[in-house]
């Protein structure tokens, strides 16, 4: 009888399990970069085709348009990104507020608006013609182990593969990060973020609005043509009632918190509630392992740097890759990996507590407290340090940055 042949091992240099914006985004620049990478991804490609995917859209940073740019993606993004050229930031009905413009910095605009939907589209119309990445989608893995050379993946679809680098970009309630052991330092904020997509009557000219109210912030985001995307934040008790309301209902207490200064308002599509809460987990990486984006870390959505997060650890995860590839170390290697977790953590954690201080100072109606931040954002207008320090972080330029969000290839 004929020994059973044993079945066929693909080997890559990089698994990424998790094919959302980070992942895809992620296998993009590693291929751009020579290597040659696995995703694997639960939804399946067709999904993107659809005309709401999830219903968010994201704040783009100007450093996260130059990482675009640099791996081919832009192209694909320039007719749908919508320029954010200022940002007017106010509390309630307070007189007092903050005016951030571009033209403080130069006539680059401080991001783009982009609905995530449209960037799904992108990256797998660049993906599917890459050579050196291999998409698997819809697909599942069964089994996941890591051992001192490889990482062995064997997929529902009855595949196998190893890689030197397992990379965990499957969001919040990551699998991997799970059963690495990897634990997470994490809170409710008690809220829901509801979004809509809304026309409105007159032009939005570029402008980004962020007002505090006291169940939380209330944004109004520039997309394409006369149309906005609406984060507002919810209590937890009161997500249910406004879930539940008529589209007429809704439009109208979205009116009484958006005002009349863009015109009549008509909600486009349906509504998504998203619950609000912070992690952070315990450490980034392990041998053979690294978390990237939503898998390492969730804050809130109040200053809208969620994914430009994923996108810097995106950045600077491929430069140490490349870093580490070029002189012959192995990716994989622990020693390697811990100059991406040194590089990313402090950037986080500063990220995580400005966001969290941010959102719960303005959540309140507390007098005296409104008092304070009223002053100070009108402190802040006055000073064009202030002003010009907030856009550049807002852009995405302070610090030191990876290649990838200068615009260039490492």
């Amino acid at each position: 009888m004929a020994p059973a042949s044993k079945p066929d091992i693909q080997t890559h240099d990089m698994a990424i399990i998790g094919g959302g914006l980070v992942g895809l985004t992620l296998g993009i620049a590693l291929v751009r970069h020579g290597f040659e990478v696995l995703v694997v991804d639960i939804a399946p490609p067709a999904t993107v085709l659809a005309k709401e995917f999830d219903g968010r859209s994201s704040a783009i940073a100007y450093a996260g348009y130059k990482l675009f740019d640099a791996i081919g993606l832009w192209p694909h993004l320039k007719d749908v990104a919508q320029p954010i050229n200022e940002i007017r930031v106010s509390d309630g009905p307070s007189r007092l507020f903050v005016h951030f413009d571009h033209k403080e910095l130069g006539e680059e605009p401080l991001g783009f608006m982009l609905e995530n939907r449209h960037i799904r589209l992108a990256l797998h119309d660049v993906a599917k013609d890459l050579d050196g990445l291999t998409l698997k989608a819809p697909c599942k893995t069964t089994s996941v182990e890591r051992d001192e050379a490889f990482t062995h993946i064997v997929l529902d679809d009855g595949t196998q593969h190893q890689a030197r680098l397992l990379i965990a970009a499957d969001g919040r309630g990551s699998r991997i990060r799970q059963d690495a052991g990897i634990g997470l330092a994490q809170w409710s904020y008690h809220q829901s973020g509801i979004v809509a997509t809304v026309h409105h009557e007159h032009s939005h000219d570029g402008i980004a609005h962020e007002r505090f109210l006291p169940s939380g912030p209330f944004a109004i985001l520039p997309l394409t043509g006369n149309r906005a995307s609406i984060v507002w934040t919810a209590t937890s008790e009161e997500t249910p009632a406004i879930m539940s309301l008529s589209e007429r209902g809704f439009e109208s207490e979205m009116a009484r918190r958006f005002g009349d200064f863009l015109g009549h308002i008509k909600v486009e599509g349906p509504r998504w509630s998203y619950p609000l809460n912070f992690q952070h987990a315990h450490r980034y990486v392990m041998p053979r392992l690294a978390l990237v984006g939503d898998a390492a870390h969730g804050i809130h959505p109040i200053a809208g740097q969620g994914l430009n997060l994923g996108l810097k650890d995106v950045a600077a995860l491929v430069e140490v890759l490349v870093d580490a590839a070029r002189i012959g170390r192995d990716v994989g290697d622990i020693a390697v990996l811990e100059r991406y977790a040194r590089w990313r953590r402090s950037d986080v954690l500063l990220m995580c507590a400005a966001t969290d201080v941010l959102n719960r100072l303005f959540s309140n109606d507390l007098a005296p407290v409104r008092i304070v931040r009223d002053l100070g954002l009108g402190i802040v207008n006055k000073l064009p340090f202030a002003r010009k320090t907030f856009m550049a972080n807002a852009r995405g330029s302070m610090g030191k940055l990876p290649k990838l969000l200068q615009g260039e290839l490492v």
